[in-house]
């Protein structure tokens, strides 16, 4: 059954917009199908739109609108929802090496679930994976759902640097980071693919909806796509 949607003001300026709270696949579908009707019918005002699991965030003029009058505009595009279409999800591919210096914490996810190191990377990677949102740092995907054989918890204490490229494992999710940056989830592999390139035309590989698998390859296969 669909959850009611409920509007919630975040702050002077923005309006938090809840589509429930079940992670779900269509949860995203909804939020793909508004954040499509936002943007090619844009209302006047709306400065910035942040998707995630179950909410949109939508930053606004207050000099424009209020909480009140925004809402009531959303609602008339949320009666048309459904009628919506969505694009067919792009398929993208995303090598990786696993384990040893490209994944330092593989053996130690293993040995909490029972597994051998082989076998996470034959789980990790025999699933289809959805980009419910991006964040944290540009071009950061959340990819589910992780296969619940390898649900695991965040590491108690964070790197201070987790290098670009890594795939990491937190919760039912899996993400690659796409710059050196600090964080807590634990790493089993790493990719030579560039995740976000940044400059004036900034851009990332992934895009709310598309499905990634993850390709096991070897150090040598690694070093070839990185130096090609």
């Amino acid at each position: 059954m669909t959850e009611r949607i409920e509007f919630q003001p975040a702050s002077d300026r923005s309006l938090l917009v809840r589509f429930g709270a079940e992670i779900s696949l269509e949860t995203n579908q909804r939020i793909r199908r508004f954040l499509h009707l936002l943007q090619s019918r844009p209302i006047a005002g709306v400065r910035n739109l942040k998707p995630a699991y179950c909410s949109l965030l939508i930053d606004f003029d207050p000099l424009k609108l209020t909480h009140g009058e925004l809402a009531e505009m959303l609602q008339a595009h949320l009666e048309r929802l459904e009628d919506v279409p969505l694009p067919e999800p792009r398929q993208i591919e995303i090598p990786v090496v696993y384990g040893g210096e490209f994944g330092p914490d593989l053996n130690d996810v293993a040995s909490m679930h029972q597994m051998t190191p082989a076998e996470v990377v034959e789980l990790h990677a025999s699933v289809a994976y959805v980009v419910y949102f991006l964040g944290f740092v540009p071009g950061f995907a959340y990819l589910g759902e992780l296969p619940k054989a390898l649900a695991t918890p965040r590491l108690d204490r964070p790197r201070g640097s987790v290098p670009a490229g890594s795939v990491g494992i937190a919760g039912m999710q899996t993400g690659v980071y796409p710059l050196a940056v600090p964080g807590g989830w634990r790493l089993i592999g790493r990719t030579p693919a560039v995740l976000f390139r940044g400059g004036r035309n900034a851009n990332a590989l992934l895009s709310v909806g598309d499905r990634v698998r993850f390709r096991p390859i070897s150090a040598t296969e690694f070093s070839a796509i990185e130096n090609g």
